[in-house]
């Protein structure tokens, strides 16, 4: 079985558990998943079966969407509401100066990534060094709010939904925020809503994955892979190509039957199937040397190979 499964991960599961009790329920090994969520979130995980962990390391740029909800006047030392408390103050913003303050962080802006974060520093981990009391100091890195809307607010609580960059913790968004109002924040809880196309109305359950492998209906729960990179454009190989792309080679342009109307741009990806239509990979295209490049190979389970 090769494909993406949509998991609704929820609270008090890591996603190596997830990940762990997906690959009891299709029995496999080869699982793997897109983006670490925290114990206590929940939402959209996506889980890669079979040659489809392939393209884990390729989904970090995808776009995500959450729905938080901030806790003014707290200050945790994990930046959100299961860590312990450095700091209380009283609220006393004005539901104008906190929207303004929510929305001064739409674009890109430099963040601090968390203690309590899988980032590592000197190769160790460094939620390994926050459990040991130690802080060190974090480049703060660019990261891109692409839309943030209040959905409610109701003090000191306020529910937003963002969707915004790879590497952006929601964590230290709420305490950036909270910061700026002059009272601390925190994040008191965390849903995942969206991952590229891929939404939580969707998802499905640990419990329904597995009701679903006992009715002999766990393939209805599998997309393709190649729907995580719709986005690209597709262009397919000749006939006379195929075997080329099989090999994952370099591709000339004549190697495809259908560019003649395509305006082919330098350094983009292009999803590339063979003549039969079969996804088969990601290739780039490289203007100096009018060639496509392989990108990564994802060969489907009947492949013509």
């Amino acid at each position: 079985m090769d494909g993406i499964i949509n998991v609704y991960k929820e609270k008090g599961y890591t996603s190596f558990d997830v990940v762990a009790k997906v690959r009891g329920i299709v029995g496999q090994k080869r699982v793997g998943h897109t983006g670490t969520l925290d114990p206590e979130a929940e939402g959209v995980l996506l889980v890669c079966i079979g040659s489809a962990t392939k393209a884990c390391e390729l989904l970090t740029d995808q776009d995500k969407t959450y729905e938080a909800v901030l806790l003014l006047g707290v200050e945790t030392d994990t930046q959100d509401f299961t860590g312990k408390i450095l700091r209380q103050c009283k609220v006393e913003a004005s539901e104008k100066q906190i929207q303004d303050a929510v929305m001064s962080f739409l674009g890109t802006y430099d963040q601090i990534p968390p203690m309590y974060s899988a980032l590592k520093v000197g190769g160790k981990r460094l939620y390994e060094l926050a459990r040991q009391g130690v802080v060190v100091d974090r480049t703060p890195r660019p990261v891109t709010i692409y839309s943030i809307e209040i959905q409610e607010l109701s003090l000191p609580r306020v529910r937003f939904l963002v969707t915004c960059s790879k590497g952006t913790y929601i964590r230290a968004l709420c305490e950036d925020i909270g910061r700026k109002l002059g009272c601390g924040g925190c994040m008191e809880s965390l849903q995942r809503v969206r991952v590229s196309d891929f939404y939580i109305k969707n998802s499905l359950t640990l419990e329904e994955l597995s009701s679903m492998r006992a009715e002999g209906k766990l393939s209805k729960a599998v997309f393709p892979v190649e729907r995580l990179f719709l986005q690209y454009p597709l262009i397919r190989t000749t006939s006379e190509a195929d075997r080329w792309l099989y090999n994952g080679n370099q591709l000339p342009t004549w190697a495809f039957a259908n560019l003649n109307s395509m305006i082919l741009t330098d350094k983009n990806w292009y999803r590339v199937c063979d003549s039969y239509g079969q996804f088969y990979a990601l290739y780039q295209f490289d203007s100096s040397t009018g060639s496509f490049c392989n990108i990564k190979m994802f060969i489907p389970e009947k492949a013509k190979i």
